[in-house]
């Protein structure tokens, strides 16, 4: 049974919007990093005692500012969307060579473990609100803008699209089985990217296999599952 969200009754607020004192700032951003490493470790039921302890709050801090779980993940996930845009945006604009921005880019994704928690999230979360959709957008445009520049400078392989991109990280961000601490798991992370940029420029490369996903190809395989599991989801009683 999940902690005490479950029994308050009544509607929940939303999280306060307020501007934060330094001391509320950091205990946010605390919470966040917190949670999101529990989330991808332990799933969307974590307990969120779990993350207060790792964040070094207390609980009551954790609800004042996330009244239920709900609220936290999609904090969790609007928080790294936002951080992942403003790290594609940066790499667009300050490296000159549009293969070295992608891959920078690449490299701060997994640091942020973007694409570890939204997969452990999806389902538990709206993602289509306009907040969320204007935050997904604002990451995607600098990473597709340097795909495009490096298909013009003929320094990435014509074939390579955003999809490519985007499930390579997630590949790369599954935790390794076995008994792997999580240092270790992530360096190796940041190694296999470096092995896996030669396949982007196609040096001495052979043609690729399997399908060519877009970004509009993900966002509609996306809306399908999502509305698979709806149909899935058993009539409320």
């Amino acid at each position: 049974m999940r902690e005490a969200e479950e029994l308050a009754p009544g509607p929940r607020p939303t999280a306060d919007r307020r501007p934060l004192r330094a001391d509320a700032r950091r205990n946010r951003e605390q919470l966040m990093a917190a949670a999101r490493d529990v989330f991808v470790e332990l799933g969307p039921d974590a307990p969120l005692d779990e993350i207060a302890r790792r964040a070094a709050v207390g609980i009551a801090t954790l609800y004042r500012r996330f009244p239920d779980r709900e609220s936290l993940m999609r904090a969790v996930i609007l928080d790294v969307l936002v951080r992942v845009g403003h790290e594609a945006r940066a790499a667009e604009t300050e490296e000159p060579d549009p293969v070295a921005g992608l891959v920078r880019y690449m490299h701060r994704a997994l640091d942020l473990r973007i694409a570890a928690v939204i997969p452990a999230l999806l389902g538990q979360v709206t993602l289509d609100d306009d907040e969320m959709l204007r935050a997904r957008d604002a990451a995607v445009r600098p990473v597709q803008a340097m795909i495009d520049r490096a298909h013009a400078e003929g320094t990435l392989r014509p074939e390579v699209t955003f999809g490519d991109i985007g499930l390579m990280i997630i590949r790369i961000s599954r935790p390794l089985p076995g008994p792997f601490p999580r240092h270790v798991n992530e360096s190796l992370g940041h190694r296999h990217l470096d092995l896996l940029v030669g396949g982007l420029v196609g040096v001495g490369a052979r043609q690729l296999g399997g399908p060519s996903l877009s970004l509009d190809d993900l966002r509609t395989m996306s809306s399908e599952q999502t509305d698979e599991d709806a149909l899935a989801e058993p009539p409320a009683n």
